[in-house]
């Protein structure tokens, strides 16, 4: 069983051209090329665009996830995952790449609620965002 989905994070993206706007104004104000204003923001352009998007692939042996062009990612071996389930996570959870203390576990979501809770068998728990959660569950299962 092969799987692939793509999930676009708008809100990142939104974030992403303010950052560029914003830059781009300071560094118009001061035309004498102010390098210190242009590195953070081509590094601040570079990490943001890094999750833009999550990426979930589904092959014969592993569970891949990637954000953007894929300088953060992970893999679970599907003979080590005990459960599965589609479910949603609180607002306080947040975006991105995280720890959550309580309940704990590891977050790896790019926009909305919908999560798939994947539970290895040494005991660690992760949850992935999609937009597309039963989906997800049933292709891991």
């Amino acid at each position: 069983m092969t799987y692939k989905h793509t999930q676009v994070g708008y809100l990142m993206i939104y974030v992403l051209i303010a950052v560029i706007a914003l830059f781009g104004f300071i560094i118009k104000q001061d035309p004498g090329a102010p390098w210190p204003a242009i590195i953070v923001m081509v590094f601040t352009v570079f990490v943001l665009t890094s999750f833009t998007t999550l990426t979930v692939i589904i092959d014969n042996q592993y569970l891949r996830i990637k954000f953007g062009y894929g300088l953060f990612r992970k893999k679970f071996a599907l003979d080590q995952i005990e459960s599965v389930k589609a479910t949603k996570h609180k607002w306080y959870y947040g975006w991105g790449i995280r720890f959550c203390p309580s309940p704990k576990m590891w977050i790896y979501n790019i926009s909305g609620f919908d999560v798939v809770e994947v539970v290895m068998k040494d005991g660690k728990t992760y949850r992935i965002g999609t937009d597309e959660p039963e989906k997800l569950a049933g292709s891991i299962k």
